[in-house]
């Protein structure tokens, strides 16, 4: 179950990123070639006023659902040099209070986040350019922040049995490990041309 809620998080931040780029590249392209004469009969048919407003919403979409995925994975920004200065039993409890905080932090406005969507989605508010209901892009908010919140409980948890915290490796290249294993180090020699390289069994 935790797999596929981490799939899914991960296809929804991909998918947001990927549709804001598109769309992102669309207005530009449509804004030059509107400036170009013998385009513009063509560009100027088609109205990308909307672009700006769903690029923006989907950017917010894609940061609270990232600022989960941030907290899985390990990447967020934290300074820890007091902290690991502390004793082991020490910095364990502060780590666990630090992580508490941040899912009763998260948990708070999540709720808040709630129960301000709740009252906008009865007031008919629509957005300028797409007129989509506000309560559908506030809704960022609460889910964003609860999955932030459960994210913090299953680091919490997890640091608690295993006395590890998620810590992502900014020098990891997917699916390059195993190309590195293949690879017979010990044989390969300095300034060696790619023939040789391929004589002593070391693929290009």
């Amino acid at each position: 179950m935790l797999k596929l809620l981490d799939h899914l998080e991960e296809w929804i931040i991909s998918v947001l990123i990927g549709v804001a780029t598109l769309v992102t590249f669309a207005a530009v392209v449509h804004r030059y070639g509107s400036g170009v004469e013998l385009l513009n009969p063509i560009f100027s048919k088609v109205n990308m006023s909307w672009a700006q407003e769903l690029t923006i919403y989907l950017f917010v979409w894609m940061a609270k659902f990232g600022a989960a995925y941030g907290v899985r994975t390990g990447i967020h920004v934290g300074v820890d040099v007091l902290i690991n200065r502390l004793s082991e039993r020490v910095r364990g409890k502060f780590i666990v209070f630090g992580l508490l905080a941040g899912a009763l932090f998260t948990g708070t406005v999540g709720t808040l986040g709630a129960s301000f969507v709740w009252e906008i989605a009865h007031t008919g508010q629509t957005s300028a350019d797409l007129e989509l209901p506000m309560w559908l892009v506030y809704l960022a908010v609460p889910c964003g922040s609860y999955l932030m919140c459960f994210r913090f409980l299953q680091v919490t948890v997890s640091f608690i049995k295993t006395g590890v915290l998620p810590k992502h490796d900014h020098a990891h290249v997917e699916g390059m490990d195993d190309e590195t294993a293949k690879a017979d180090w010990d044989v390969v020699e300095e300034n060696l041309h790619p023939q040789d390289l391929q004589q002593h069994g070391v693929k290009k």
